[in-house]
């Protein structure tokens, strides 16, 4: 009997460590989190930059580089009117999830009527891009957070006729990604959108069948559809609503 009696506490105890553990250093204690990247465009063919590291800064861990991240050429072009492409999958402790820093490598570049420019940035390469995030990370839980390079405003034509680049990002979660869409026509219009709230101007331009998305938007904007070919007029809506994790559909809109 007393045999069978230290066997069960034994056991007991053997439990009760493995809970602890698991509740220390398991899956208990972390949080799925995807890293994603998007663009607001520009009017370029091509915006090349190299990625070469994404480093992840919480108050548990301090900064890390997940391993799942393929460093790359991506063209931010392509990643517009709501695309995107995974940048990270990574375990993160709970707690504040504090920054997200980008490093770039040189072969950074721009390409404008089919020609290629190279773009310089020097401090990017040197100590990298810091977007802040400031997000509370709970167990179990799983969060994607989008990082918004935009082209437009990102690329300087210096006064030689060279390019540089100094990268202007946002950042956006599922929880803050209200999102406006629509289509414009006619297609020959070539129309560039503006979203406007306050000072903060954002860019979107339509895909080859006129669809158009801003994304990570939130509260009350003003829409500006600007054509590039004068035989249209700019068009204005205003008071158009975003909200968190919804969709506002504008539908069609068709310039005069």
């Amino acid at each position: 009997m007393k045999r069978n009696l230290s066997l069960i506490l034994a056991i007991g105890l053997f439990f009760s460590i493995g809970l602890t553990s698991c509740d220390k250093n398991g899956e208990d204690d972390t949080a799925n989190v995807d890293f994603k990247l998007t663009d607001a465009p520009g009017q370029y063919d091509k915006v090349l930059i190299d990625l070469q590291k994404i480093e992840i800064h919480t108050d548990v861990d301090g900064w890390q580089s997940p391993a799942s991240f393929n460093p790359g050429i991506y063209d931010l072009l392509e990643l517009n009117n709501g695309m995107d492409t995974l940048l990270a999958s990574v375990q993160l402790p709970t707690g504040n999830l504090s920054q997200v820093r980008l490093v770039l490598g040189n072969n950074n570049s721009v390409v404008f009527d089919s020609v290629s420019y190279p773009l310089s940035t020097p401090s990017a390469q040197q100590s990298g891009l810091k977007i802040n995030l400031h997000e509370n990370l709970l167990a179990n839980e799983s969060y994607t957070f989008w990082l918004d390079f935009d082209a437009g405003k990102s690329i300087i034509e210096k006064g030689n006729g060279d390019y540089s680049l100094k990268p202007v990002i946002r950042a956006y979660s599922g929880l803050t990604n209200g999102k406006i869409k629509g289509y414009v026509m006619p297609l020959n219009a070539q129309a560039t959108l503006y979203s406007i709230q306050g000072v903060d101007t954002f860019t979107a331009i339509p895909n080859s069948d006129g669809f158009f998305m801003f994304t990570g938007m939130n509260g009350s904007y003003d829409i500006n559809v600007s054509p590039a070919n004068a035989a249209y007029q700019d068009t204005n809506l205003y008071g158009v609503q975003a909200t968190y994790g919804q969709i506002t559909d504008l539908d069609t809109i068709t310039l005069n």
